[in-house]
């Protein structure tokens, strides 16, 4: 035999040895989670893995889905100035969100029932932004309770809340957050009522979820989704009281008229008298409710639109991240909320005055992709990116950034991914 024979011989051989291991990798979930080089591959696997109800009920909007596209659009629409020659062999993550140090300047935002894309839904996530050196906030809406999240989750976790009719059931879930050990509360206020999610009406989606002919015919075409689903159903809200033999249609109601229309800003004031740890607000996007806010207690702002599920038609997240931060100026600490696809948006967001980002779809595609090693890869994707960006740009470290790195370009081509 000569030379080149043995060669491909030797090849052949070590290339079957490996592989059953190659196959598990190929065509594991986790081994597709850990291939996807984007958050965009990530969003495509998630939607190959979950039934399209429970997709789409992640991935859609409000209405048009307008709002939705602008959040990621406005963000490709800025142009990132880099510095040559600027000695960056090393850039510095790091970073704080109100005293606490994070590893890099990326929060998990808070989303409902991340248990129908994992079982594991916001214990991975909240697990996954620990093992990163950062911080999850839980929903009010989550499908894990609060003690479960606090107990399985080894870092900080900030606590999300509504606000709700029922103002003993909102005392109660905040006595529960806090002797679970939650440090920040983030009051959403850009929810007086539910909004418009039309692919959530053609698919039939409630809560808990209606066994149809489509819902079954999903879950045949998802055997492991529909495995750990029949398993460990997560099929509710983990925090609300409920009764397991209502239908869909009058749980989903009921919580739906939690909502109230009029709230105002003495229904903020009424958690500020009974919180005593820091508090954010989240849901603003205009000056003067930052300022108000501020002056009412906030210790943060989060400058968000929901991600678009809740009025569409509405700015772009970025759009109004500016002039937000330049009014509230020293006084809190101001952080967007909307259409983080890439680490080089987190470099535009820093720039335009955001002292972080919270990001939900990304986290969930991964959960969704890979559970929890789906949702670490997301954040890992993110991290790399940023680290690159930063690079290129010229930068060394996240707290460098500021307006100087940044300006906005005439236009861009609209996306979701």
């Amino acid at each position: 035999m000569n030379e080149f024979a043995s060669l491909v011989a030797s090849q052949l051989r070590t290339d079957l040895r490996s592989l059953p291991g190659q196959a598990r990798r190929r065509f594991s979930a986790a081994g597709q989670a850990a291939r996807a080089g984007t958050i965009g591959e990530l969003r495509a696997a998630a939607r190959r893995r979950v039934p399209r109800v429970v997709f789409d009920y992640v991935d859609g909007a409000a209405g048009d889905e307008v709002t939705a596209a602008a959040n990621v659009a406005a963000l490709r629409a800025l142009e990132l100035h880099p510095r040559v020659l600027a000695g960056v062999s090393e850039v510095d993550l790091s970073t704080s969100v109100l005293g606490q140090p994070v590893s890099l300047p990326l929060l998990g935002a808070p989303m409902g029932l991340t248990g129908l894309l994992h079982p594991a839904g916001e214990v991975a996530l909240g697990r996954a932004l620990a093992a990163a050196g950062t911080i999850s906030v839980l929903a009010a809406m989550a499908s894990c309770p609060i003690e479960e999240v606090a107990a399985a989750v080894s870092g900080p976790v900030w606590f999300q809340m509504y606000i709700w009719r029922d103002r003993g059931l909102v005392a109660e879930m905040l006595q529960r957050a806090w002797a679970a050990g939650m440090p920040v509360l983030v009051v959403t206020v850009d929810v007086p009522c539910a909004g418009n999610r039309d692919r959530d009406r053609r698919n039939g989606f409630s809560v808990p979820p209606r066994v149809t002919a489509r819902a079954l015919a999903g879950g045949l075409a998802h055997p492991g989704w529909s495995y750990r689903f029949t398993r460990h159903p997560r099929i509710s809200w983990g925090n609300l009281p409920g009764d397991g033999g209502q239908d869909a249609a009058t749980l989903s109601a009921q919580t739906n008229r939690q909502f109230d229309p009029a709230a105002t800003w003495d229904d903020l004031r009424w958690f500020r008298d009974r919180w005593d740890g820091q508090l954010v607000v989240k849901g603003v996007m205009r000056k003067e409710d930052a300022l108000r806010a501020v002056r009412l207690g906030a210790d943060g702002i989060a400058v968000s639109n929901h991600g678009g599920r809740q009025l569409d038609g509405a700015p772009a997240a970025i759009r109004a991240l500016p002039a937000v931060a330049d009014a509230v100026g020293g006084d809190a600490e101001v952080y967007v909320d909307g259409g983080i696809r890439r680490g080089a948006d987190i470099v535009k967001a820093l720039a335009l005055g955001a002292r972080a980002c919270l990001a939900g779809r990304p986290l969930a595609y991964g959960l969704g992709a890979a559970g929890e090693e789906g949702a670490r890869r997301a954040v890992e994707i993110l991290r790399a990116e940023l680290r690159t960006a930063l690079t290129l740009a010229g930068c060394p470290s996240v707290r460098a950034v500021d307006s100087s790195w940044v300006t906005c370009c005439a236009s861009a081509a609209p996306g979701r991914t």
